[in-house]
């Protein structure tokens, strides 16, 4: 089985080299990650712009890593597409310093680099830990080996994008794994105002009061000390919406041909 093991923290992130080790346990693991933090950075990729690779020396024995100068989701499209097409058969992104819930998952480089393995058709697997400082990535590191070895016994397969996120606590302190949807809200972006010598500038950042922690979702499971489990791409949409759409497309068809007269 070879996996590949991408992010957005960089790959000199300890959380990367966390899982390494673990994923290394149950098969050929190859890094391909940016070279500096990218959080944030979503799907995006460095459309029609150079993307230098480089292989570097691994913190873990047996496993290929190679920096790259783009985004998250470069790193994985590179690494499946290029440095070892077609031998893939999981990707994992992480462990992600800070969690990806709520509307975060849309925004997310973590989440981003998995899905281009899901857009490849192979099971992936985006990892984040429910906190910045501190950090025990023991439990998240075990969840993501075990996660692994349902795809490689075939338990799991397919395009698949899970979303998981791991409370800060030492693997025996968890209290399960509940499977989740996504919560309404996130951290609730945060506008900062001020001013330097070039004029007034903004900074987007993030405060710490989390909302609609609803039983069931992401936000919910972490905060009750449960790791959370999310398929992607989350229903996000109601079937009485769909409903309402297919209802009134006749009519946007009939007025176009109207417009058109």
């Amino acid at each position: 089985m070879r996996i590949l093991l991408t992010n957005d923290d960089g790959i000199g992130a300890p959380g990367l080299w966390a899982v390494a080790e673990e994923l290394a346990r149950v098969g050929d693991v190859v890094v391909a990650a940016p070279g500096e933090e990218r959080s944030g950075a979503g799907t995006s990729i460095s459309l029609r712009k150079p993307i230098w690779v480089q292989e570097v020396p691994p913190k873990v024995e047996g496993v290929r890593a190679f920096s790259v100068s783009g985004t998250p989701a470069d790193s994985a499209i590179i690494a499946i597409s290029c440095l070892f097409a077609n031998e893939f058969d999981l990707v994992v992104s992480g462990i992600n310093r800070g969690s990806n819930l709520g509307h975060d998952v849309y925004v997310s480089g973590t989440v981003g680099a998995a899905m281009q393995g899901y857009l490849h058709n192979i099971p992936s697997a985006a990892v984040s830990m429910y906190a910045y400082v501190d950090i025990d990535y023991r439990a998240a590191a075990h969840i993501a080996a075990l996660i692994a070895l349902k795809v490689k016994s075939g338990v799991l397969g397919g395009p698949m994008l899970l979303n998981i996120n791991v409370p800060n606590l030492a693997p025996d302190q968890i209290r399960g794994v509940t499977v989740t949807r996504i919560s309404q809200k996130n951290y609730c972006d945060r506008i900062e105002k001020d001013y330097d010598a070039s004029g007034e500038y903004y900074l987007i950042t993030r405060n710490d009061e989390l909302e609609d922690a609803a039983p069931g979702t992401d936000l919910w499971a972490v905060e009750n000390g449960r790791i959370s489990v999310t398929p992607l791409p989350d229903r996000a949409v109601s079937e009485e919406f769909v409903n309402k759409l297919k209802q009134i497309a006749p009519e946007l068809e009939d007025a176009l041909r109207a417009s058109a007269r």
